[in-house]
This record gives structure tokens, C-alpha cells and sequence, in this order.
């Protein structure tokens, strides 16, 4: 009795702390203090969906608005071809190009406040990740001591069996609650890495929203400075336009007789095997929408319009400031300006792109050219807008495939209005029809 006695004196520990106790008044601050804050935070959220569904109703009206410019646009280009059908043209073009603009932006406001909300989730998530450490140091710290306390320190310093057994049964759903907790922990990092994912995305769409934004408003200078180009050579008088229009009709034709002739004469050999065969789907479209104006070959409308009597591609409808998209991806061989040379009505600005397969494909006509030679680019990048440069009865996307062998860009020294200007050029078995390669429409 005395050995006890002693050892009860000497082993006299005032009231043991409850490290249970300690991990739930943690717990529950930090959680207090999560929970307060996610409050606010998913208020904002809230507010931020609220916000981008509004962005999202605004962006169809403009897509209706835009989709009104085009029909007037189509319209008017189907009429008679006169100096005021011309600038009302440009006008609302003009229009439609400030609509897109609006769009854009309002694109690039909605893209911010996905990012906005983002970021406050990820908050969220982060400060889980963080009560879930806390509790999981504590529940570590718990166990620690209970292991450092040898059987005989626990008994004496517990008032009874069964406080003894309630400490070991405590331990072991600690352990339990640190296993959840890592589990929990585990999918949170794992939220967390998906949402960083989709703000890195979101801040890559931002960027390349901005740098259209900043196209269309160097398309619509183009377009205003045309307008005024126009006014100035017409003297806005409708017999000047009328001259004008006909002059570069018969310069035009001249030079489509000197390409014709030229090219009738080169003798490339081609195998067939050295590039892709005919099959749909070969080809992306270049456009986002689709409506052919023009086909490959010999057509009534070829006749009119080349003296060769063929198309040499396939023509697209695409108002001013159109994206116009690479088919296929490969690498950017040449671009160019035909109207570098005064009177030299063909291509205008185009771009040149040579695939892997053995095929390469021609974009002509276009406002802005968006690449350079020796540019890598893949399926559906932006290559450019459309535009009305060269010749061109109105604004659209003249598109031609060739097989590469048969192909190659040249400073057209023979000819009268552009020797000083390169151009692709090619013999006649390298032109291929677009529509066999393009998938079903």
C-alpha cells in the first residue's frame, strides 16, 4: 500500500488536457473562419455567374446584329455594281465590324469574370486544404504524445479503467480521421489542379481575344480608308467609278491571259503518289461559315470572269474582317501583296501554306494577313481576315489546292503590270478541286 501510495504522490498530475479536445478548438476556429469566408465568396460567385450569364445574353444580341449587317451586306453586293452600292457596302461593313468589336469585348469582360470566379474557388479550395492540415498536424501531434506515454503513465494518470480505454479508443479514431483527411486532402490538390487548369485557359482565350480585338480595329481602318480612297478617286462622281471599274476590268483580264498563257507552258511532272488522294475530310473549311459563291473548274461563271474559261479554286462569301482559318496544318511557304504594284489586279494580299501531305493550300484576297513565312501553323489557326484586296467583285475568299510539286512562288518578271510583284504560280495539272478534299456540307 505505502509502494502505491508513493507512487500515487509522486505520479499526481493535475487535470490531463484533452488533446482531442485542443484539435476540435482548432478545428472549429479555422473553420469558423473558412466557413465565414466562403460565405462571402459564394455570394460573389453568385454575383459572378449572374454577371456572365448577362455577358452571355448580350453576345447572342450582337450575333443577331451581326448576322443583320451580313444579310444587308449579301444583298447589296447582288445588286448592280454603282459608286453609291459601293460605299453603302463599305458603311455597313463598317458597322458589322464595330458590332464584332463590341463583341469582342464583351467576350473579353464575360472571359475576366470566369477568371474572377475562378480565383475565388480556388480560394475556397485552398483554405479546405488548409483546415484539413491543421487538423491532420494536430491529430499527428495527438497520437505522438499518446505513443510517447508508456501504459503504466496512462493508468496512473487516469482516474479509471475506463478512462484508459476511452484514450486508446480515442487513438485509434484519430487515426481513422487522419486517413480521411488525407483522402480529403488528396481531392482537394486535386480540384485544385484542375481549376489552375482552367484559369491558365481562360487567360490563354483572354489573349487571343485581345489580339483579335486589335485585327478587327486594323481591318475597319482598312475599310474607312478604302471608303475614302473611293470618294477621292471618283471625285464622288458615278461616271468616274464607272471608268475606274472599267479600266481594271480590262487590266485585270490582260493579266489573267499573261498567267494563263505562262503557266499553260510550264511542264512540271507530278506523281500522284507524292500527295494526298480526293477524300472528304482531307480538309478543314477555312471559314466558320460556309457558303460557296464560286466553284472549281470550268463554270458559266468562269467563262464570264477568267479568260482561261476556269476557276483555279473555289470562292467563299466572307464580308469584311472574316477569320479566315488554315485547312490543314503545315508550314507558312510564302505570302504576299499584289497591290504592292499599281495595276496589278489579281491576288491582292495572300498566304500560301504547304502541308505535309503533299498538298498546298492558297487564301487570296484577303484585308490583313496575320502570319509569316516559315510559320508553323496547325488546323484552324487564324491566318488572316477576308477582305477585297486584288480584284475582287466584292469582299470574299478566293481558296485554291494544289499538289506541291507542281508549285512555287515567283516574281513574275514577264509580265506587264506585275513583274515587280511575287505570286504562286503553277502548271496546270497541279490544280487540285478543293470540294473533293473539304468535308461533306
Amino acid at each position: 500500500m505505502k509502494i502505491i501510495n508513493s507512487l500515487k504522490i509522486e505520479n499526481h498530475k493535475p487535470a490531463r488536457r484533452s488533446h482531442s479536445g485542443e484539435l476540435k478548438i482548432a478545428v472549429t476556429l479555422s473553420a469558423l473562419f473558412l466557413f465565414g469566408a466562403v460565405g462571402v465568396f459564394a455570394q460573389n460567385v453568385t454575383e459572378l455567374e449572374n454577371k456572365i450569364e448577362n455577358h452571355t445574353e448580350e453576345i447572342k444580341k450582337l450575333d443577331q446584329e451581326i448576322k443583320k449587317w451580313e444579310g444587308e451586306i449579301n444583298s447589296k453586293q447582288r445588286e448592280a455594281k454603282t459608286l453609291q452600292n459601293t460605299i453603302q457596302i463599305l458603311d455597313t461593313n463598317a458597322k458589322k465590324i464595330g458590332t464584332e468589336i463590341k463583341k469582342t469585348e464583351v467576350n473579353i469582360s464575360k472571359v475576366n469574370l470566369s477568371i474572377s470566379e475562378l480565383s475565388k474557388e480556388i480560394s475556397i479550395i485552398e483554405g479546405k486544404i488548409e483546415i484539413n492540415f491543421k487538423a491532420t498536424a494536430l491529430s499527428l501531434s495527438d497520437l505522438n504524445r499518446a505513443d510517447d506515454e508508456s501504459l503504466v503513465e496512462v493508468f496512473l494518470g487516469s482516474e479509471s479503467m475506463a478512462e484508459v480505454l476511452d484514450q486508446y479508443e480515442s487513438a485509434g479514431q484519430f487515426q481513422d480521421s487522419i486517413r480521411s483527411k488525407s483522402v480529403e486532402l488528396s481531392q482537394y490538390k486535386d480540384d485544385l489542379q484542375g481549376k489552375k487548369v482552367e484559369v491558365e485557359g481562360e487567360k490563354k482565350e483572354l489573349v487571343s481575344l485581345k489580339t483579335e480585338l486589335g485585327d478587327q480595329k486594323m481591318v475597319l481602318d482598312i475599310n474607312k480608308k478604302e471608303k475614302n480612297t473611293v470618294l477621292t478617286e471618283t471625285k464622288n462622281k458615278e461616271s468616274e467609278y464607272k471608268k475606274i471599274l472599267a479600266q481594271k476590268q480590262i487590266e485585270k483580264e490582260k493579266f489573267e491571259k499573261e498567267l494563263f498563257d505562262f503557266e499553260s507552258q510550264l511542264k512540271i511532272a507530278i506523281d500522284p503518289n507524292n500527295y494526298a488522294s480526293a477524300k472528304k475530310g482531307v480538309l478543314e473549311w477555312p471559314l466558320d461559315s460556309i457558303f460557296i459563291t464560286q466553284q472549281f473548274g470550268k463554270t458559266a461563271d468562269a467563262k464570264r470572269l477568267y479568260t482561261s474559261g476556269t476557276h483555279n479554286g473555289v470562292d467563299f462569301r466572307a464580308s469584311r474582317g472574316t477569320r479566315v482559318l488554315a485547312s490543314l496544318s503545315g508550314v507558312v511557304q510564302s505570302t504576299g501583296n499584289t497591290d504592292a504594284q499599281k495595276s496589278c489586279y489579281s491576288y491582292g494580299k495572300w498566304v500560301l501554306i504547304k502541308h505535309g501531305n503533299g498538298l498546298t493550300t492558297l487564301y487570296a484576297h484577303l484585308d490583313l494577313i496575320k502570319v509569316v513565312a516559315g510559320q508553323a501553323v496547325s488546323t484552324s489557326d487564324i491566318i488572316g481576315y477576308s477582305g477585297q484586296t486584288g480584284y475582287a467583285t466584292g469582299p470574299h475568299l478566293h481558296f485554291t489546292l494544289y499538289a506541291s510539286e507542281g508549285v512555287s512562288v515567283q516574281r513574275y518578271s514577264q509580265s506587264r503590270n506585275c513583274k515587280n510583284v511575287d505570286i504562286p504560280v503553277a502548271s496546270s495539272n497541279a490544280y487540285l478541286d478543293p470540294m473533293r478534299y473539304f468535308p461533306s456540307l
